[in-house]
């Protein structure tokens, strides 16, 4: 039963699909042309709605629109260099009610391109971006004359242009000029670029209540710089993406431009600043779960956040607490502070924790963020037949870079962090130790609809005690929904002597999954994973699980069911994942 639901799987996975539906009363049948041609042409030739009624043609109808193929097939083929086509049509009656239009095509030879003088004019004429792309223009002297390469490479420069600030950038010469036998053409593209537009100031209208300073932050220009529409936009979507605005609408005013700055006013209506919000989950690492979060997104009308949440979940309860403090650098750097009181009970270990800790984030571009931090951590915690307490000043530093091209179904992209951390008893910690913390994934889109996924988390441990003074939350486990799959959440490791699973120095897991996209919200997958926890470098065992999984995906993240095996052990068993929501 398991194999024949991987077979099925697989095929899937490798874009088999049965026929959609039979064969209609009529059939349009083309030959002579091939691959992009061929679409064109089929597209054109596509039966207009109501030709065919309840199962039965309407002739008269169908002889016209066969009388018109001709026409709109020779049109089809102009955008690929085919000025000189030779189109026959004929009608078919193969058997009663039912017909075939056949459309046999002789595409001759196309139209070559004999001279392309392409060129900018005006004040940006001497930019290094259009000359570049004047010199990468993709039609030259002998080449078939290809429309869609003329009106992609036309566009490409306008656009560029506009990007740079030439608002007024248009084509005053732009010509194809194809000779009176149609087997040459000539082109002539000319951009004239106009001034170049500024930022003038910004207008700031509907939110009073919070800083202008702080506002501003969220420009993605200063005033200055080289127009753009694309900063614009920018500008907009960190506006609405603060979640302290309900709508906002930025209007450049070019009429209003002087010494052509371009003034702009941004219309902004302030959102609730306070919110209180449920939500639910579900992990089979942490069981049914629920939150309730409080967040107040302008705290003594400054612009600071505080946030507080209450999670409880079968495995893991706690609340935290935070005051986020922004920086006027830029929308990503801030100074924050968070408590937290968390107990987790899981098979391995039980732990209670307080911990304290006070950051500093400074953002490197839109995708990349360190942050340096120093955590004041109290936990008591049972490990095996360990219960023991600990008491650690943890100062570290960490930095990510996290670029997908969708947050809630991202079919490309890629993200990696690495961090450091350690202490010493000279500051006051009952433990010496520095911990090496790196992780990755990226998702690479295939054909077929399919995408692959892949994963990889390491950790490298040194002490200066023995390991059974380490609180729990600084060991390391392996096995779950977001580690090995096919074994229990944090159920791998490194055991004691009465067998059971204590957590190790050292840490690597990784994972490859296969998953093929179905309709517009549906996925099913193929998977591997491996990995483990240790103490020694030179003694590595890595436990490993494979299987299949069920996606579904709606705006508030995936809901993933998976079905994975243990390979390489006695007596394998089978194990379910479900994760629904986002994680806690």
């Amino acid at each position: 039963m398991i194999g024949r639901a991987i077979l099925l799987l697989a095929l899937m996975l490798l874009g088999w699909r049965a026929p959609l539906h039979a064969a209609g009363p009529v059939e349009v049948v083309v030959e002579g042309v091939e691959e992009e041609a061929l679409a064109n042409v089929e597209a054109v030739l596509a039966l207009p709605y109501g030709l065919v009624r309840e199962g039965k043609v309407d002739r008269d109808w169908l002889e016209r629109f066969a009388g018109q193929a001709e026409g709109k097939v020779r049109g089809a083929l102009e955008p690929f260099g085919y000025y000189n086509a030779r189109v026959r049509t004929g009608l078919e009656q193969p058997a009663e009610g039912e017909y075939r239009l056949v459309v046999t095509v002789e595409p001759g030879e196309p139209v070559r391109v004999t001279e392309a003088e392409v060129s900018v004019r005006g004040p940006g004429a001497g930019e290094e971006a259009l000359k570049e792309l004047v010199a990468r223009f993709p039609l030259h002297r002998g080449d078939v004359l290809l429309q869609k390469a003329y009106e992609e490479a036309k566009g490409a420069l306008k656009a560029k242009a506009l990007a740079l600030g030439y608002l007024d950038a248009d084509f005053p010469v732009h010509e194809i000029r194809i000779s009176a036998d149609r087997t040459a053409a000539r082109i002539g593209l000319v951009l004239e670029t106009g001034p170049r537009y500024l930022f003038g100031e910004t207008t700031l209208e509907g939110a009073s209540q919070y800083p202008d300073r702080f506002l501003r932050r969220y420009l993605a220009y200063r005033p200055g710089e080289p127009f753009s529409y694309a900063r614009l936009g920018e500008s907009q979507l960190n506006l609405m993406n603060s979640d302290r605005f309900s709508r906002v609408l930025l209007t450049p005013e070019k009429e209003g431009a002087r010494e052509n700055r371009v003034p702009v006013t941004a219309h902004l209506t302030p959102s609730p600043r306070r919110r209180l919000r449920p939500g639910f989950g579900y992990g089979t690492d942490t069981g049914a779960r629920g939150t309730l979060s409080y967040r107040d997104l302008n705290l003594f009308h400054l612009g600071h956040e505080f946030h507080a949440e209450l999670y409880l979940a079968q495995r893991l309860q706690g609340v935290a607490a935070g005051y986020v403090i922004p920086s006027y650098r830029d929308i990503r750097s801030s100074t924050g502070l968070l408590l937290t009181l968390q107990r987790q009970d899981v098979t391995t270990y039980t732990s209670r924790l307080v911990s304290l800790e006070l950051s500093r984030n400074r953002s490197f571009g839109p995708d990349r963020l360190g942050t340096a931090y120093v955590k004041f951590l109290q936990e008591s915690f049972t490990v095996g037949t360990q219960d023991s307490s600990s008491r650690l000043i943890l100062p570290g530093l960490r930095f990510s870079e996290r670029r997908y091209d969708d947050l809630v179904r991202p079919t490309r992209g890629h993200r990696y962090g690495v961090e450091v951390r350690g202490t010493h008893q000279v500051l006051g910690s009952e433990v010496g130790l520095i911990q090496i913390l790196a992780d990755a994934g990226a998702i690479v889109p295939l054909p077929w609809r399919l995408s692959l996924l892949t994963r990889v988390n390491g950790a490298l441990s040194f002490l200066n005690d023995p390991l059974t003074e380490l609180p729990a939350s600084l060991r390391f486990f392996a096995g779950g929904d977001r580690s090995v799959r096919g074994y229990s959440y944090q159920s791998l490791g490194p055991r004691d002597a009465s067998g059971q699973v204590v957590g190790g120095r050292h840490l690597l897991v990784g994972s490859v999954e296969l998953e093929r996209a179905l309709f517009s919200k549906w996925g099913v997958s193929l998977f591997y994973d491996a990995g483990n926890a240790f103490n020694s470098l030179t003694s590595i065992r890595l436990y490993q699980g494979a299987g299949v999984g069920l996606h579904y995906y709606t705006v508030v993240g995936g809901i993933n069911l998976y079905l994975a095996r243990q390979i390489g052990v006695d007596n394998p068993a089978f194990h379910v994942h479900l994760t629904i929501g986002f994680e806690l």
